[in-house]
């Protein structure tokens, strides 16, 4: 299934290509735009650009392409690319992860987070949904939060970040949750924020 949330014109200006594309976390629908709460990134960068006309040639079978210069993409670079950065963070004197998303399922990133909670991590979750991790266990969780943000708008955004103050961080949003479809069996697009005003409006 194709869950991304992806769009991408290309134009001819003054006798070059260029790209402008749009990375989000909520779909193009006018009817849910209006109750979900979503996040996009609308850029011209030609790696992000040449990245989604490349998954975009996958997508219409034109191409097997499984490795992109920045996007993340799933069922190909999804999950290793997680499993990545909570490795980092496990290992890192001072690392921290948090993330924002509508589902925490999948059995290898929950197993992943414990790991990196034994060693300290700060590990700090926002899961509107479903949750099969289980915070503040003694022994397993003690360094992880799990919370849930209920408001007025249904909370949708999927936002990852890890790093720290020191080391810099990363910053991703996109479609995907980590559920074991969204990893594994779905399609799915997350573009790094690396503008340091869009990585301070994302805090």
């Amino acid at each position: 299934k194709t869950h991304t949330k992806i769009a991408l014109v290309v134009r001819s200006e003054s006798g070059k290509v260029r790209r402008y594309a749009h990375i989000g976390t909520g779909n193009y629908n006018d009817k849910t735009a209006r109750i979900y709460e979503d996040i996009g990134l609308l850029t011209a960068d030609p790696d992000l650009g040449q990245d989604l006309s490349d998954l975009f040639n996958v997508l219409t079978g034109y191409s097997k392409q499984s490795d992109y210069r920045k996007l993340v993409v799933a069922p190909t670079t999804f999950r290793s690319r997680m499993l990545e950065l909570i490795a980092r963070e496990r290992d890192a004197e001072d690392g921290h992860i948090v993330a924002k998303m509508n589902s925490l399922v999948d059995g290898q990133i929950i197993e992943a987070l414990y790991e990196a909670a034994a060693t300290g991590t700060p590990i700090e979750l926002i899961v509107r949904g479903i949750c099969c991790l289980r915070p503040g266990v003694p022994g397993l969780s003690e360094t992880i939060t799990v919370r849930s943000i209920v408001g007025r708008y249904l909370e949708h955004s999927r936002i990852y970040r890890f790093g720290s103050d020191a080391r810099g961080y990363d910053h991703l949003i996109g479609s995907g949750d980590w559920m074991t479809r969204n990893l594994s069996r779905r399609v799915e697009a997350l573009t790094p924020v690396e503008d340091p005003r869009l990585q301070r409006r994302l805090e």
